[in-house]
Protein backbone atom coordinates (compact mmCIF):
# COMPACT_ATOMS: atom_id res chain seq x y z
CA UNK A 1 0.00 0.00 0.00
CA UNK A 2 1.54 3.39 -0.89
CA UNK A 3 1.98 5.86 2.31
CA UNK A 4 0.83 8.76 -0.23
CA UNK A 5 -2.70 7.43 -0.28
CA UNK A 6 -2.52 6.18 3.17
CA UNK A 7 -1.94 9.35 4.32
CA UNK A 8 -4.83 10.82 1.91
CA UNK A 9 -6.93 9.23 3.71
CA UNK A 10 -5.83 10.09 7.50
CA UNK A 11 -6.63 13.27 5.72
CA UNK A 12 -10.03 12.30 4.72
CA UNK A 13 -11.02 10.85 8.02
CA UNK A 14 -9.70 13.59 10.35
CA UNK A 15 -12.29 15.76 7.70
CA UNK A 16 -14.92 14.35 9.21
CA UNK A 17 -15.20 16.46 12.50
CA UNK A 18 -15.03 12.47 14.88
CA UNK A 19 -12.92 12.38 17.49
CA UNK A 20 -10.35 10.11 16.60
CA UNK A 21 -6.81 9.00 17.28
CA UNK A 22 -4.12 7.74 15.22
CA UNK A 23 -2.46 4.42 16.63
CA UNK A 24 -0.21 1.62 15.71
CA UNK A 25 2.75 2.47 13.13
CA UNK A 26 0.74 5.74 11.61
CA UNK A 27 0.75 7.62 15.42
CA UNK A 28 4.45 6.27 15.93
CA UNK A 29 4.92 8.36 12.56
CA UNK A 30 3.28 11.17 13.15
CA UNK A 31 4.46 11.63 16.54
CA UNK A 32 8.23 11.39 14.76
CA UNK A 33 7.44 13.63 12.06
CA UNK A 34 8.37 11.19 9.11
CA UNK A 35 7.12 8.28 7.28
CA UNK A 36 9.48 5.06 9.06
CA UNK A 37 8.31 2.09 7.64
CA UNK A 38 5.99 1.00 5.06
CA UNK A 39 2.22 0.04 6.64
CA UNK A 40 -0.06 -2.50 5.79
CA UNK A 41 -3.33 -0.22 7.17
CA UNK A 42 -4.27 2.57 9.27
CA UNK A 43 -4.91 1.79 12.81
CA UNK A 44 -7.10 4.41 14.82
CA UNK A 45 -9.44 4.83 18.06
CA UNK A 46 -12.37 6.64 18.22
CA UNK A 47 -15.43 6.77 20.60
CA UNK A 48 -18.08 4.02 20.27
CA UNK A 49 -20.54 6.86 20.66
CA UNK A 50 -19.42 7.99 17.40
CA UNK A 51 -19.84 4.55 15.68
CA UNK A 52 -22.89 4.65 13.52
CA UNK A 53 -21.67 8.36 12.64
CA UNK A 54 -18.18 6.87 11.10
CA UNK A 55 -20.03 3.79 9.47
CA UNK A 56 -22.24 6.46 7.82
CA UNK A 57 -19.21 9.18 6.55
CA UNK A 58 -16.71 6.34 5.44
CA UNK A 59 -19.34 4.17 3.83
CA UNK A 60 -20.46 7.18 2.05
CA UNK A 61 -16.78 7.84 0.71
CA UNK A 62 -16.95 4.61 -0.72
CA UNK A 63 -15.29 2.26 2.04
CA UNK A 64 -17.14 -0.91 2.73
CA UNK A 65 -17.38 -2.42 6.39
CA UNK A 66 -16.39 -5.42 6.77
CA UNK A 67 -18.49 -7.90 8.91
CA UNK A 68 -15.81 -9.09 11.16
CA UNK A 69 -14.48 -8.81 14.15
CA UNK A 70 -17.82 -7.56 16.26
CA UNK A 71 -18.92 -3.98 15.61
CA UNK A 72 -19.29 -2.76 19.29
CA UNK A 73 -15.41 -2.95 19.51
CA UNK A 74 -13.68 -2.64 16.19
CA UNK A 75 -15.01 -1.25 12.98
CA UNK A 76 -12.79 -2.45 10.34
CA UNK A 77 -13.00 -0.49 6.32
CA UNK A 78 -11.56 -1.00 3.01
CA UNK A 79 -11.43 0.85 0.31
CA UNK A 80 -9.32 -0.91 -2.95
CA UNK A 81 -5.98 -1.99 -1.17
CA UNK A 82 -6.68 0.56 1.84
CA UNK A 83 -7.58 -0.70 5.08
CA UNK A 84 -8.76 1.74 7.94
CA UNK A 85 -9.41 -0.01 11.44
CA UNK A 86 -10.96 1.39 14.32
CA UNK A 87 -10.63 0.05 17.73
CA UNK A 88 -13.71 1.69 19.83
CA UNK A 89 -13.12 3.32 23.61
CA UNK A 90 -15.06 5.05 25.73
CA UNK A 91 -15.39 6.19 28.98
CA UNK A 92 -16.27 4.53 32.59
CA UNK A 93 -18.24 6.81 35.48
CA UNK A 94 -13.77 7.61 36.84
CA UNK A 95 -13.76 9.48 33.40
CA UNK A 96 -11.02 6.47 32.38
CA UNK A 97 -10.98 5.29 28.49
CA UNK A 98 -11.68 1.86 28.52
CA UNK A 99 -12.79 -1.14 26.14
CA UNK A 100 -16.75 -0.57 25.55
CA UNK A 101 -17.93 -3.88 25.51
CA UNK A 102 -17.29 -7.58 24.90
CA UNK A 103 -14.89 -9.90 26.88
CA UNK A 104 -12.86 -6.81 27.95
CA UNK A 105 -15.43 -4.23 28.89
CA UNK A 106 -14.55 -2.09 31.59
CA UNK A 107 -10.33 -2.55 30.85
CA UNK A 108 -8.74 0.72 30.95
CA UNK A 109 -6.31 2.05 28.38
CA UNK A 110 -3.13 3.34 29.35
CA UNK A 111 -3.76 6.47 31.38
CA UNK A 112 -3.29 10.07 29.33
CA UNK A 113 -3.14 7.82 26.16
CA UNK A 114 -5.38 10.74 24.11
CA UNK A 115 -3.58 13.94 26.07
CA UNK A 116 -0.84 14.09 23.39
CA UNK A 117 -0.70 17.23 21.21
CA UNK A 118 -1.24 16.36 17.55
CA UNK A 119 1.33 14.96 15.37
CA UNK A 120 2.56 16.45 12.01
CA UNK A 121 4.25 14.67 8.64
CA UNK A 122 4.36 17.55 6.00
CA UNK A 123 1.18 20.08 6.15
CA UNK A 124 -0.82 17.27 7.60
CA UNK A 125 -1.42 17.20 11.53
CA UNK A 126 -3.31 14.51 13.22
CA UNK A 127 -4.22 13.62 16.25
CA UNK A 128 -2.48 10.53 17.90
CA UNK A 129 -2.17 8.39 21.18
CA UNK A 130 0.62 9.99 23.58
CA UNK A 131 3.98 7.81 22.84
CA UNK A 132 4.29 6.24 25.98
CA UNK A 133 0.78 4.50 25.43
CA UNK A 134 2.15 3.43 22.21
CA UNK A 135 5.36 1.97 23.82
CA UNK A 136 2.87 0.17 26.62
CA UNK A 137 0.35 -1.18 24.00
CA UNK A 138 2.92 -2.08 22.13
CA UNK A 139 4.88 -3.98 24.68
CA UNK A 140 1.59 -5.46 26.44
CA UNK A 141 -0.28 -6.57 22.73
CA UNK A 142 1.17 -10.34 23.82
CA UNK A 143 -0.25 -10.08 27.37
CA UNK A 144 -3.51 -8.36 26.75
CA UNK A 145 -4.06 -11.11 23.73
CA UNK A 146 -2.65 -14.64 24.69
CA UNK A 147 -1.18 -16.03 21.50
CA UNK A 148 -0.38 -12.54 19.47
CA UNK A 149 3.30 -13.08 19.08
CA UNK A 150 6.37 -10.37 19.67
CA UNK A 151 6.87 -8.82 16.41
CA UNK A 152 10.01 -7.18 15.65
CA UNK A 153 8.63 -4.24 14.20
CA UNK A 154 6.98 -3.16 17.66
CA UNK A 155 10.58 -3.71 19.22
CA UNK A 156 11.78 -1.55 16.36
CA UNK A 157 9.12 1.10 16.77
CA UNK A 158 9.34 0.89 20.63
CA UNK A 159 13.55 2.01 19.95
CA UNK A 160 12.03 4.82 17.57
CA UNK A 161 10.07 6.40 19.82
CA UNK A 162 11.66 5.66 23.39
CA UNK A 163 14.79 7.58 21.21
CA UNK A 164 12.52 10.62 20.39
CA UNK A 165 11.47 11.09 24.16
CA UNK A 166 14.93 11.08 24.83
CA UNK A 167 16.47 13.90 22.44
CA UNK A 168 12.92 15.55 23.06
CA UNK A 169 13.19 14.99 27.14
CA UNK A 170 17.52 16.29 25.85
CA UNK A 171 15.94 19.13 23.78
CA UNK A 172 13.85 20.51 26.93
CA UNK A 173 16.26 20.15 29.60
CA UNK A 174 19.12 22.02 27.47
Amino acid sequence: MDAEEQLAAIAEVTALGLEVWLRGGWAMDFFLGQVSRPHRDVDWFAWSSDANRLVSALTGLGYQLLPEPAHDRQLDFVRGELDLSFALIARDELGRVVVPSGPWAGETWPDGMLDWPAGRIGDLSCPIISPHAQIEIKKMMPVWAPGTPRRLKDAQDIALIEAALLREHGARGA
